[in-house]
């Protein structure tokens, strides 16, 4: 069984009707969810120990049953376990408190913040930051998922603005909307883009996987 374990809720009352799928215990509450519902950042309980989810990823094979496989970190000493799930299987998930934070340096320790509202600085480790590391950039403004006064997730800007610094040369024939090639991006992400980009271009990219959105207009 997978349970999480809620921070307090804030502004809640002590006689304050809990929803019809939420229980409290020792003023927290649990509300359950099915599996495929579960996200990077969410907070669950396995065998009374607690977890932030790595990666959440369901599958719907064409015959068989659809799974949720859930990649998860212990929370009190870094072990990483993996789970599958079915994605109609109920678990119960934490809710978390999301801030905006100014990321400012990484170090050995890992990736340090500041709250922008009362300028405190957090250490948010490289598990945690996972694959946003490369789009880190002095001063951008980041969402952090917070629960126990740990950061337990991070959510980039949806797009950001790179520039191309390798790529292949357009090979004769090839067009815009035929085909893709492989490029190396200013923060040494690999991404795929139209023929005629080439090196020293400004490109649009999604930050959730690097790929190409449109040509800057900067």
């Amino acid at each position: 069984m997978v349970r999480a374990i809620l921070a307090p809720f804030p502004g809640a009352l002590q006689n304050e009707a809990l929803p019809s799928d939420g229980a409290r215990t020792k003023d927290r509450i649990a509300v359950k969810v099915i599996a495929s519902q579960i996200r990077k950042g969410n907070i669950l309980e396995v065998e009374g120990k607690l977890y932030a989810v790595l990666v959440a990823e369901s599958f719907h094979p064409g015959k068989g049953t659809p799974t949720t496989q859930i990649d998860m970190r212990r929370l009190s000493d870094g072990v990483k376990i993996s789970n599958r799930y079915k994605t109609t299987e109920q678990v119960e998930r934490a809710f978390v408190e999301d801030r905006d934070f100014s990321y400012l340096f990484a170090d050995g320790e890992g990736f340090t913040f500041m709250n922008t509202e009362n300028y405190e600085q957090l250490i948010v480790s490289k598990d945690v930051v996972g694959d946003a590391a490369p789009y880190l950039q002095e001063g951008m403004v980041v969402r952090l998922s917070i629960f126990e006064d740990q950061a337990v997730g991070i959510v980039l800007p949806q797009r950001m603005t790179l520039e191309v610094v390798e790529t292949e040369p357009t090979t004769k024939g090839q067009t815009a909307s035929s085909s893709f090639k492989p490029a190396i991006l200013s923060n040494g992400v690999r991404s795929m883009v139209p023929p005629h980009i080439g090196p020293g271009t400004r490109i649009v990219v999604l930050t959730d996987d690097g790929s190409y959105v449109e040509r800057a207009k900067d």
